[in-house]
């Protein structure tokens, strides 16, 4: 198993070595050269496997070879020990064929704990066998900082550093990050929005010689290990529903793209997924996309739902790499007009082949409130505004009553409490480890959207730590 950049521009690299390199040096995103494609009898036999066994045996092919079988296995089952519910994903019945898949018993209540409590451990025992340290670089729209932070915090061999819009998350996302003192963690707010946070990370990995003297190491969704670890809960939920005996379609709240890429490598492995709803907010770039073929740049709106608050989703690139044949001078083409023209136009055919699996649909505050109401009057479920958009998306584009339709749940709803109170009028309570949250120290940094501010103050905290 190798990977290879979209861009086409970079050598292929063995797991581990795209585990720690993050970006290719070209600019484009490690994808596996080939997905493992499995057999219905390989997907059967993944039923009544307890989670992190099942984690471990659908991410195996990725590894080729790089960690071995029993310490990956052992990595997998601690990351998952945590996790406050004995199903790590369960599947909650919402009606007939509506099912709620809720994604955040982790430690910092958000989906991204799946993914994040597995990388952070793999980054500890790739860097100890050796002997190396690397300063982890990220930017957030809310829930990618904390789960970051709380996979690397207090971890000898990382230094890590999270970069999130001043203002632009709520107020439980912000202390879930700056509230950790842990001496390796460096929180930075950016006066601009995710994208111009999301950009800064990408120029540090581009400035060579500022990313080889760092040693910088992504933790974003640009590592193919993000994306690796959330394949996992399809797998999970659609055996749960029948599979590979019966489709299943997902509806994915998203704004970067990387949680519903998940799905779709899901189903080029042999996952009998039906439809990939992608669920947007008022930054409905996306949705944009699927109805027109162009994506295009516009400014960032605050929403109720600011991890999607995104309007560059940095994983498209991966599915533009499959749709462009997987030509890197062609997807590199395209990502230059994007910063150039403020576009990318795939053309019909193209978009037509992304049809066949991918359906969008948006919904806009006042949506948001309405559907978050009407799931707690019908189900009695309380659902943070990210979640109830993948709800409302699922069944504004069910095909048929047949085919269960999974809508991901990807953050607690207490960590939005003002928007579920004011949908359902309950305020939802902090699981007990956390209700000191509100008074607990915060230690955050205020940066402008400029890259030598940024530059400097990365490599002077790691000069003072003697990290580098």
């Amino acid at each position: 198993m190798r990977y290879v950049s979209t861009r086409g521009a970079a050598p292929p690299l063995a797991f581990d070595e795209a585990l720690l390199t993050g970006l290719a040096p070209d600019g484009g995103l490690y994808v596996p050269e080939e997905v493992p494609a499995w057999a219905e009898a390989e997907i059967r036999a993944l039923a009544d496997l307890p989670y992190a066994e099942l984690a471990a045996r659908v991410m195996a092919p990725y590894l080729g070879g790089r960690i071995a079988e029993a310490d990956f296995a052992s990595l997998v089952a601690d990351a998952y020990a945590g996790f406050g519910h004995g199903a790590v994903a369960p599947l909650i019945q919402l009606d007939h064929n509506t099912w709620l898949l809720e994604l955040f018993h982790g430690p910092t209540l958000a989906f991204k704990d799946h993914a994040l409590q597995l990388v952070g451990r793999l980054f500890d025992h790739v860097l100890g066998k050796r002997g190396a340290r690397v300063v982890v670089i990220g930017a957030t729209s809310g829930d990618t900082g904390s789960a970051a932070i709380e996979a690397c915090r207090e971890r000898e061999a990382i230094e890590i550093f999270i970069l999130h819009p001043k203002g632009r998350v709520s107020e439980v996302q912000r202390r879930q990050m700056t509230t950790v003192l842990a001496p390796n963690v460096h929180n930075v707010a950016i006066d601009g929005t995710f994208d111009d946070c999301q950009n800064l990370v990408k120029a540090m990995f581009n400035d060579e010689s500022f990313r080889d003297e760092m040693r910088l190491a992504a933790i974003n969704s640009i590592n193919w290990a993000r994306i690796m670890a959330q394949i996992v809960y399809y797998f999970a939920a659609a055996v749960a529903l029948g599979a590979p005996g019966r489709p299943v379609a997902f509806a994915v709240p998203t704004g970067n793209f990387g949680n519903v890429y998940a799905g779709y490598v899901a189903r080029r492995m042999g996952l009998p997924i039906s439809r990939l709803v992608v669920g947007s907010n008022r930054n409905d770039g996306l949705t944009r996309f699927f109805e027109s073929g162009v994506l295009t740049t516009s400014a960032v709106q605050p929403s109720l739902s600011p991890a999607m608050d995104i309007q560059v989703p940095s994983n498209f690139e991966r599915l533009l790499f499959d749709l462009y044949h997987r030509d890197g001078k062609d997807v590199a083409s395209a990502i230059e007009g994007l910063r150039t023209d403020g576009q990318i136009a795939v053309g019909q055919a193209r978009l037509d082949e992304a049809r066949r699996l991918f359906e969008a649909y948006r919904l806009d505050d006042e949506g948001t409130i309405r559907a978050m109401a009407q799931i707690h009057d019908e189900a009695g479920v309380l659902v943070d505004p990210h979640s109830a958009i993948g709800v409302a998306a699922a069944r504004a584009c069910r095909r048929d009553s047949e085919t269960p339709v999974v809508a991901l749940a990807t953050a607690h709803p207490a960590k939005f409490p003002d928007a579920v109170e004011k949908a359902t009028g309950i305020r939802p309570a902090l699981p007990a480890r956390l209700s000191d949250l509100l008074e607990r120290e915060e230690r955050v940094v205020s940066l402008p959207d400029d890259l030598g501010a940024v530059e400097e103050f990365v490599r002077a905290r790691v000069a003072l730590k003697g990290a580098a």
